[in-house]
């Protein structure tokens, strides 16, 4: 087979006059719609930070909103090079139920978002306990919700598991109680390791007066009297008091004439003659 090298420069030249204009136009085009979205984006998350209150929603709204930028600039840029939209369309509408079937799980965190959006069962900056992990909410995504555990690590979380199944909301409330439990050993003085619980309690300001602070028996264990202690704080000093009350038990029962016993073996040897 003959290839006439004139031919195949003309047609060239033809298709790069056909086409050359539009392909220059789709990049120009795509280079514009990719800085007007990063601007879009930016005068949001700027408006909606001045005008709602609701970190949740700005993070959902700003990730919905780009998503759907992006497509309609896909969607003009093929255009532009000549892609007949109908047939596209078409084309994209049987892709989306194949897609839609295969990534079903997708549409189910899409609207386990929408969900937590409604009905807030938390919100940006909310502690939280769901699917076995722990962390403050940084951001509500429209497929996922990502949190930062205590140690700095980030865990995504899909919106889905998290709008069907049980979760644990930590910053609900404003107040919180502690619960202790501290051992005491048989035959020491009961009400002076009451009443000395019960003066660290007052002593410390970050122990809320009412409800008032639950100190009683709850367990007469196998080596010591268990002392239960309930008291409440206010949700930020939860772990702070929790764990300066342990150390000034620890420090201050032996001042007190009390023991704090913990289990011994005792292993009698006997000499066979």
């Amino acid at each position: 087979m003959d290839f006439n090298v004139n031919d195949i420069w003309s047609k060239l030249l033809e298709m790069a006059v056909e086409y050359g204009p539009r392909l220059i136009g789709a990049i120009i085009i795509l280079m514009v719609g990719i800085y007007i979205i990063r601007l879009v984006d930016r005068l949001m998350k700027r408006r909606l930070d001045k005008h709602s209150n609701d970190p949740s929603l700005t993070t959902f709204l700003k990730s919905l909103v780009n998503i759907a930028l992006k497509v309609l600039l896909v969607i003009s840029v093929l255009s532009m090079v000549g892609v007949e939209m109908t047939s596209f369309i078409a084309i994209l509408g049987a892709a989306g139920l194949a897609i839609g079937m295969a990534l079903s799980g997708m549409l189910q965190n899409f609207a386990g978002g929408v969900v937590i959006l409604i009905f807030k069962p938390f919100k940006v900056g909310d502690y939280i306990d769901a699917q076995g992990h722990a962390g403050t909410v940084k951001e509500i995504q429209i497929f996922s919700t990502v949190l930062t555990t205590l140690d700095n690590k980030t865990i995504i979380v899909p919106n889905g598991q998290l709008a069907t199944a049980t979760m644990t909301n930590y910053s609900t409330q404003p107040q919180r109680r502690v619960d202790w439990s501290f051992g005491i050993a048989y035959g020491d003085d009961l009400e002076a390791a009451k009443s000395h619980i019960q003066s660290l309690c007052d002593a410390d300001q970050r122990i809320l007066k009412d409800p008032s602070v639950l100190i009683a028996v709850g367990e007469l264990g196998a080596s010591s009297v268990n002392i239960y202690v309930r008291a409440w704080v206010n949700a930020a000093d939860y772990w702070s008091v929790f764990f300066d009350m342990n150390e000034q038990v620890y420090k201050t029962f032996a001042h007190k004439g009390l023991n704090i016993p913990f289990p011994q073996l005792d292993v009698h040897l006997h000499q066979q003659k």
